[in-house]
C-alpha cells in the first residue's frame, strides 16, 4: 500500500464512532412505561483533522406490569452534531438541559427546554472566573434539587485580584511569577474554584471558604442544596501531576454556601468520585495510598450522612482467584446507584477484560453483569463492558472486542439470582474477520519475584484469519505504557489497522498491568527494566510456540512512554530477536527525566526508593536509575529505531527521545524522529495519530 491508501485505512478504522456518555429518562403511560435513552458520541474525521461529537436518541417501550421487559425498540432518530458544547447535564425533574458552550473566545451557559432555548449567560463577559473546566480531572455540572442553581469548576479570574499597595494591578505585578500547575494535560489547571450559577437572577457567585492549600473539583450539591461536596487535592510544597494518578493527596470536604467548610474524609489518603445515592443518605468515593504505584487497585468506601460513619463497601484486592473480581482500577460514572440505593454498578479490569460489576451493600457480594460466561468462540464475545449510566435500573453499556468496534447495548438491572437481558441499541456499521485469543503466562522459577511468588500474567494475540505470507505472519508486540494500565481485549484502532495490513499484534498485560491484582502493580515496584522487559519477552516466546502460523524471524515492537521504554530495552536486550521498533514519547534515561517530569514521585519510586517533596538526588539514587534505563543498553540496539516525540511533552521530556537519537545517530544505527510541536505526552491530536500510524506501518513494511 502507498501513504494514502495507508491512511485511507486508518481513516476507516480510527472514524468507527463510540459511545462515551449517556442518560436515561422515564414516562409512565396508563398502558406502557416509556423508557428515552440519549446517548453521546464521538468520532475522528481525518477531512476536518477534529474529533465530532453528537448525539442520538432511542425509544424503548416497556409493559406497564413489568417495566424490566422491554417491548419493542423503536428505530433512532438522526444524529445531532454537539457544536462547540464543553458541558452539559439534564436536570433531574423537569428535563431542562444545561450546556456550557464555546464560541470563539467565549463560553456561554446555556439553558434548554422542549420549547427552545429558555436562558443565556455570556460567563466570558460576566468576568467572575476564568475558564470554565471540562476535564474529568476536576470539572462537573451538577443541577440543585429545586432546579435553580447550577454548580461547575472554573479557573479562578486573576483580572479580580486585589490592587497592591502601590496601587499597581496584581496582575501587571504578578504577569512573569511562576504559576504551577497540574502538569500533563492539565496544564491550564492552576488555581480552580467552586462557582454557582442562580438562575432565577441571572447570577454567577464563587464560592468562599475552599481551603487554601487545595485544589476543589469533582463537586456535587449535598442534600437541601446549601451546601457542596468537593474534593480538594493538596498542594503541598508544590503540586505533582494529576493525570493518570490515582495516588494524589487529596480529600473529602463539605463546604456550606455561607463559606463554612468541613474535611469529612480520613488523612494522608488519596480520594475521587464522590457519588450520591438516591436518597440523599450515602456518599460512596474511591480511595486508595498517597504515594507509591501512581495506579493501584481503589477500595470503596460509604458515608451515612446521618451518623458522619464511614465503612469499606468494596476493599483493595491483593490477589484475585481465577475468574474472580479483581478489584477496583477506574473511576465510577457519574451515575452509579441502583434505584433503590441498594446496589453500586461500575466497570473495572479483569485480566485482559473489562466488565460491568454489581455490589449488594447489604452483603457486600460483587456480581459481573456480562454475558461472556461462555468464552468458546472468542469471535462472537465482547471482551470489554464499560458502564455510561445507570439510571432508573436501566443500564447503558458500551462493548467492544478486538474485531467487534464499539457498540451500543442496555440491560435492567437484575433481581437477587436472575441474569441481565441485554439488548442491542446501535450495532457498528461493520465488524472485521479478525482472530484472538488469550495466552496466559508463567514466569520461569528465575523470574519469579521473590517477595510477590506465585504471580502469572497473560497476553492478547489479534491476527489476519488468513495467511498474507506462506512464511507466516509477522508480529508486531505492543507494549502499554503506565505502566500500570492494561491492554483489555477491546476494539483498538492501531491494532485493528495493522491486522489489516496482515500483522499480527500481540498486547502483553506484564506483572504490574491493573486487573492482576494490587500484589501484581507492587511487585514491578524497583523491578522496572527487568521483570517488565522479561515479562514481555517470555509472552512472545510463549505465543510463537503456541502459534506455528506467526513468524518468528520477523518481530518489531511498538509502544509508547512505558511501553515505549520497555521497546526500547527489548531491542537492546535481545537485539537478534527484533528487526525494528517504534516508540512514542520513551523513557530512555531515568536519571535525567528526573528534573523535567511532572511526576517525580513515580521516578523515585520506580526505582525502588522512598519519595519525598524535599528529596535531592544523590549518585545511589541516579546510578540505580540509569542502570535500570534503555540507553544503558544502546550500544547493543541492531533494529532500526523510529522516534514519535511530543514538544509539549509534560510527562516524560521530549529530550529523553532525543538522547537516544543522538546516540544511534553517533553509531551509524538507522534511525528515523519524527517531532510533534503542539503536541503532549499521549500524542492525541488527530493529524498526530494519522501521522504517527502512517510513518510507523512504513517503518515496518520497510524493515520486516
Amino acid at each position: 500500500m502507498d501513504s494514502d491508501q495507508i491512511t485511507g485505512l486508518y481513516g476507516k478504522v480510527s472514524g468507527l464512532a463510540a459511545p462515551v456518555s449517556a442518560h436515561v429518562s422515564e414516562e409512565q403511560l396508563p398502558e406502557v412505561r416509556i423508557y428515552t435513552v440519549t446517548a453521546e458520541w464521538i468520532q475522528t474525521d481525518l477531512v476536518r483533522n477534529s474529533r465530532l461529537r453528537y448525539s442520538q436518541q432511542w425509544t424503548l417501550i416497556a409493559d406497564s406490569n413489568n417495566h424490566k421487559s422491554i417491548r419493542t425498540v423503536l428505530p433512532p432518530g438522526p444524529c445531532s452534531p454537539l457544536s462547540g458544547e464543553l458541558l452539559s447535564e439534564l436536570s433531574p425533574i423537569r428535563g431542562l438541559r444545561a450546556v456550557v458552550r464555546e464560541t470563539g473566545s467565549q463560553q456561554l451557559l446555556e439553558i434548554w427546554d422542549r420549547h427552545g432555548l429558555r436562558k443565556s449567560l455570556n460567563l466570558s463577559a460576566l468576568n467572575i472566573h476564568g475558564r470554565v473546566y471540562d476535564d474529568t480531572q476536576f470539572g462537573c455540572l451538577s443541577w440543585s434539587e429545586c432546579e435553580s442553581k447550577l454548580l461547575f469548576v472554573a479557573e479562578r479570574s486573576r483580572s479580580s485580584s486585589a490592587e497592591t499597595r502601590s496601587g499597581e494591578s496584581a496582575s501587571r505585578k504578578d504577569r512573569s511569577v511562576y504559576c504551577e500547575d497540574w502538569g500533563e494535560a492539565l496544564t491550564s489547571k492552576s488555581v480552580p474554584v467552586l462557582c454557582v450559577v442562580d438562575l432565577h437572577h441571572g447570577e454567577v457567585h464563587v464560592l468562599q471558604g475552599v481551603p487554601q492549600d487545595v485544589s476543589p473539583g469533582q463537586a456535587l450539591w449535598a442534600p437541601g442544596s446549601q451546601a457542596v461536596f468537593f474534593v480538594g487535592w493538596y498542594h503541598e510544597p508544590f503540586r505533582l501531576g494529576l493525570k493518570f494518578c490515582s495516588n494524589r493527596r487529596s480529600a473529602l470536604f463539605r463546604l456550606s454556601l455561607d463559606g463554612r467548610c468541613e474535611c469529612i474524609s480520613g488523612d494522608n489518603l488519596s480520594v475521587s468520585c464522590p457519588r450520591l445515592s438516591p436518597d440523599g443518605s450515602t456518599l460512596i468515593y474511591l480511595q486508595g495510598s498517597v504515594f507509591g504505584p501512581h495506579n493501584q487497585c481503589l477500595s470503596v468506601q460509604q458515608l451515612d450522612l446521618s451518623s458522619g460513619k464511614t465503612s469499606t463497601l468494596l476493599d483493595v484486592i491483593s490477589r484475585p482467584q481465577t475468574g474472580e473480581f479483581a478489584g477496583v482500577y477506574e473511576a465510577l460514572p457519574s451515575r452509579c446507584w441502583s434505584a433503590d440505593g441498594q446496589k453500586v454498578v461500575f466497570s473495572s479490569a479483569v485480566r485482559n477484560w473489562k466488565d460491568v460489576f454489581m455490589v449488594d451493600r447489604g452483603t457486600k457480594k460483587v456480581s459481573s453483569l456480562s454475558d461472556t460466561a461462555d468464552v468458546s468462540d472468542l469471535s462472537k464475545v465482547y471482551g470489554s463492558w464499560k458502564l455510561l449510566t445507570v439510571q432508573r435500573d436501566l443500564m447503558v453499556v458500551c462493548c467492544s472486542s478486538p474485531n467487534l468496534p464499539p457498540t451500543l447495548r442496555v440491560g435492567f438491572l437484575p433481581s437477587a439470582d436472575e441474569t441481565v437481558t441485554w439488548r442491542t441499541l446501535q450495532q457498528p456499521v461493520t465488524t472485521f474477520d479478525y482472530l484472538w485469543t488469550i495466552f496466559d503466562v508463567k514466569p520461569t522459577s528465575d523470574e519469579d519475584n521473590q517477595r510477590y511468588p506465585g504471580l502469572d500474567f497473560s497476553s492478547i494475540l489479534v491476527k489476519p484469519s488468513r495467511l498474507f505470507c506462506e512464511t507466516g505472519t509477522p508480529v508486531v508486540v505492543f507494549i502499554h505504557g503506565g505502566p500500570h494500565s492494561q491492554f483489555p481485549a477491546e476494539w483498538n484502532s492501531t491494532t485493528a489497522g495493522l491486522v489489516e495490513l496482515g500483522f499480527a499484534v500481540l498486547m502483553v498485560n506484564y506483572r504490574g498491568s491493573t486487573g492482576f491484582g494490587q500484589d501484581s502493580i507492587l511487585s514491578l515496584i524497583g523491578q522496572i527494566g527487568s521483570q517488565d522487559v522479561k515479562d514481555v519477552q517470555r509472552a512472545v516466546m510463549a505465543s510463537l510456540q503456541s502459534d506455528k502460523t506467526l513468524d518468528p524471524k520477523r518481530l518489531a515492537v511498538i509502544g509508547g512512554s512505558h511501553g515505549g521504554f520497555l521497546s526500547c530495552h527489548l531491542i537492546g536486550q535481545y537485539p537478534d530477536s527484533y528487526r525494528a521498533c517504534a516508540a512514542r514519547n520513551p523513557v530512555i534515561n531515568a536519571a535525567t527525566l528526573l528534573g523535567t517530569s511532572d511526576i517525580v514521585d513515580w521516578r523515585y519510586t520506580s526505582a525502588g526508593f522512598q519519595f519525598s517533596y524535599d528529596n535531592i538526588p544523590n549518585a545511589e539514587t541516579l546510578a540505580a536509575m540509569l542502570l535500570k534505563s534503555p540507553i544503558t543498553h544502546a550500544a547493543q540496539i541492531k533494529a532500526p529505531v523510529l522516534l514519535m516525540l511530543g514538544g509539549k511533552d509534560r510527562r516524560v521530556s521530549p529530550h529523553q527521545g532525543l538522547e537516544l537519537y543522538k546516540v544511534l545517530k553517533s553509531r551509524g544505527s538507522p534511525v528515523r524522529l519524527l517531532w510533534f510541536p503542539e503536541d503532549g505526552h499521549s500524542l492525541s491530536r488527530v493529524d498526530t495519530q494519522v501521522d504517527c500510524f502512517l510513518n510507523t506501518v512504513l517503518w515496518l513494511n520497510q524493515h520486516l
